[in-house]
């Protein structure tokens, strides 16, 4: 009866998506869309350096029916990666630096994670289904577009707003849907417009949800990675001559999500949120004002595999409100010089506490109070000169300072027994602490970019960045076997404990890149070497090796965060040769990727933990009018450099291959896609434990990749 439901479901919502074009009045090109720019300025240097990488909607249409995670999407771009999560919720890493140090904006705006496992990732609440586009900034990025992070940026936007050119009123869409085969995935995405000339209003909404995936080969059944997730949004765009003001609210609930690699599943998360933004263009330059509002509660437990009852398990809770607000100018100088200034506010408030679990001598008889109403406060101020020396010579200078505030109230165990007492020793102490914390982060940035001639670019940029330590780096507080194991976000089983006395991370990057070729050449080639040194990196020191009830080891150990020495050095290489060209957009076009990372932690000369291994991908495309055909080959090195201290699994090289089509037949695009053709059997090198698959079956092992699955997608604009 279950895929016979799952079945009915995706017939329904093919049907939706077939059903689209009955809805149009007026064609998307008889429309106008309106996005007003604030951070380019005489040159697009400062939104789009060299190692700018960006998912359009194209591209994210070939991918959408084999993913539902943004994030792994990201991780075909070169220097981007992801670290295993849940099943949408997968963490991205740019150059060995982890989405805890990246910059990550969705429509403009951060947002909080609120779990001690970091289950609800920024990008968790995307869905490749509705957003417009994906920008990647991997190398030195300019002070302007964020504080608080020293690694990349990732920028996730949706359709800008579009309005009718006509007296009539404009309605316009997007509809799509998709089934995949391993897990029994299915889902789909609406989206729909009505404007006039100066008011737009847009609907978006999409579905997904899978059960338990198969591993490839005979390595079976990963289990803890089902998942569901719906989410729904209304915005609404007002232009005129002063501007153009907007506003955009949503919901987004998830009712199960496993991980493969965590203690816990998340049983529940919800949460909505208002945006509002102003941008106006004036005789003395642009401004752009934006303001966010966003509630979370997030609920963890134990699903089936990993032993659910409905008699309560073990719940832990954790609510988060986060507020922003951000104002910036863009003031032209001259014809060749503009000044960028501006200011932003970002505020966050976390509870997280953990009820008792009825007839538990460890887990009650108390609520376990993990972050009792921590706060962390964030101004940010910049300055930012851009100037055209020449027409081929192009430079940013900025400079940033952030003053990062952060508290929390008293904690307090489940109890004071004999088998909480660690707990208990570790809650009188803290609570003894001053909790108070105070950071002044000063960044800055200089990029310049050359283009001698016409097919030859350099870039070259440095960025002084800082970011301050999360809520619960320095507020952990439990030295529990079990309240440690429930800090942390590497999925490898072992238990984590703050730290009041961690110091900011501050990083120096040195990136390069050189461009060659281009459409006019027929093909094209991208060099980025990148050098990053990170002073007061936080690490985590050991602390003890952790014991069952009986006293024996269990294989995992606990660990504290701590500030240590770190460089990573490495290198990105991309590019394209068309093969054939015919007409319009008719072509056979040939891709390739590499990238090499060495993150070294200077202060014990090992490696870093969780670093990718070199890999590779090769793509081939062919385009002849409504058919499209593609295959790609991901290759993965080895992984031998690895964390002993974590016992962090080495795994084996491995290459995958896969296969799509697609064909538009009157507004419809149908597309199929075979992943892992070969079911290869493969463990993922940033995929830690696979502590599901133990509570399932009493075996501990890396986490597996993702066995053969044929996707099928049916999408449509109207």
């Amino acid at each position: 009866m279950k895929r016979t439901s799952r079945a009915l479901r995706a017939a329904i919502l093919a049907s939706a998506a077939f059903a689209g074009p009955a809805l149009a009045q007026q064609g998307p090109d008889e429309g106008l869309s309106l996005s007003v720019r604030m951070d380019e300025g005489p040159s697009t240097l400062s939104s789009r350096p060299l190692t700018t990488q960006t998912l359009t909607r194209d591209r994210l249409d070939q991918r959408q029916a084999g993913s539902s995670d943004t994030a792994a999407l990201l991780a075909d771009l070169p220097g981007v990666d992801a670290r295993t999560g849940g099943g949408f919720s997968s963490m991205p890493v740019i150059r060995g630096l982890t989405e805890q140090r990246l910059g990550i904006l969705v429509d403009g705006q951060p947002i909080d994670s609120a779990c001690p496992n970091d289950m609800n990732t920024p990008l968790s609440y995307t869905d490749p289904q509705t957003i417009q586009s994906v920008s990647v900034i991997t190398g030195a990025s300019p002070v302007s577009l964020g504080g608080d992070s020293i690694g990349g940026l990732i920028r996730v936007e949706s359709a800008p707003p579009r309005f009718s050119t006509s007296d009539s009123a404009l309605v316009t869409g997007r509809a799509s849907a998709f089934y995949r085969s391993n897990g029994d995935g299915l889902g789909g995405a609406v989206s729909l417009t009505v404007a006039n000339r100066h008011l737009s209003a847009t609907y978006s909404g999409s579905y997904t949800e899978s059960g338990n995936i198969r591993a490839g080969g005979d390595l079976g059944t990963i289990h803890s990675t089902e998942y569901a997730k719906t989410d729904h949004a209304l915005a609404l765009a007002w232009h005129s001559d002063a501007g153009m003001f907007q506003l955009k609210g949503g919901y987004h609930f998830s009712p199960r999500e496993g991980f493969p690699n965590q203690h816990m599943d998340m049983t529940s998360n919800r949460s909505w949120f208002l945006n509002g933004r102003y941008q106006g263009s004036f005789d003395w330059g642009t401004l752009d004002v934006t303001a966010g509002y966003r509630d979370t509660d997030h609920e963890m437990n134990f699903l089936a595999d990993k032993g659910g009852t409905a008699d309560g398990g073990m719940p832990m809770n954790t609510e988060v409100h986060s507020a922003n607000a951000a104002l910036k100018l863009g003031i032209p100088l001259s014809t060749a010089d503009t000044l960028r200034l501006g200011g932003e506010f970002h505020h966050q408030w976390l509870n997280d506490w953990w009820p008792p679990v009825p007839g538990s001598m460890m887990m009650g008889p108390d609520t376990f109070i993990n972050v009792n109403g921590g706060t962390r406060d964030r101004l940010g101020l910049f300055g930012e000169w851009e100037s055209r020396w020449t027409d081929r010579f192009t430079t940013v200078a900025g400079l940033r300072f952030d003053q990062v505030r952060m508290n929390t109230g008293e904690v307090q165990p489940y109890g004071t027994g004999m088998m909480q007492m660690a707990d208990a020793m570790a809650a009188a102490a803290f609570n003894a602490a001053d909790r108070k914390r105070t950071d002044s982060n000063w960044s800055g940035s200089l990029l310049a970019s050359w283009a001698p001639s016409d097919g030859l670019t350099l870039e070259l940029g440095y960025a002084h960045k800082v970011r301050s330590p999360n809520l619960y780096e320095r507020y952990g507080w439990g030295r529990g076997n079990m309240s440690s194991s429930m800090i942390g976000w590497y999925g490898d089983g072992n238990g984590y404990v703050g730290n009041l006395d961690l110091k900011p991370e501050r990083a120096d990057t040195l990136s390069a890149a050189l461009a060659l070729g281009g459409e006019a050449d027929a093909w094209s080639l991208k060099i980025a070497p990148h050098y990053t040194r990170v002073h007061d990196y936080i690490d985590a020191r050991f602390l003890k090796a952790m014991t069952n009830m009986m006293g024996m080891p269990t294989g995992f150990v606990q660990l504290q965060f701590a500030n240590e020495e770190a460089e990573f050095v490495g290198i990105d290489l991309s590019g394209a040769v068309t093969l054939h060209k015919g007409k319009g957009q008719d072509a056979t076009r040939f891709t390739g990727s590499f990238s090499w990372l060495r993150g070294q932690n200077l202060a014990d000369d090992g490696p870093l933990y969780h670093q990718m291994p070199a890999n590779l991908l090769l793509g081939l495309a062919h385009r002849q009018g409504a058919l499209e055909l593609g295959a790609d080959l991901n290759w993965v090195a080895e992984k031998t450099r690895v964390d002993d201290e974590r016992n962090e699994p080495q795994t084996a090289a491995y290459a995958l291959v896969n296969l799509r089509a697609a064909y538009s037949l009157k507004g419809v695009q149908l597309s199929i896609e075979a992943m892992n053709l070969f079911d290869k059997g493969h463990d993922l090198p940033l995929g830690g434990m696979s502590l599901g698959d133990r509570a399932a079956t009493g075996d501990l092992r890396p986490v597996p990749g993702a066995g053969r699955s044929v996707n099928f997608g049916l999408s449509t604009s109207f």
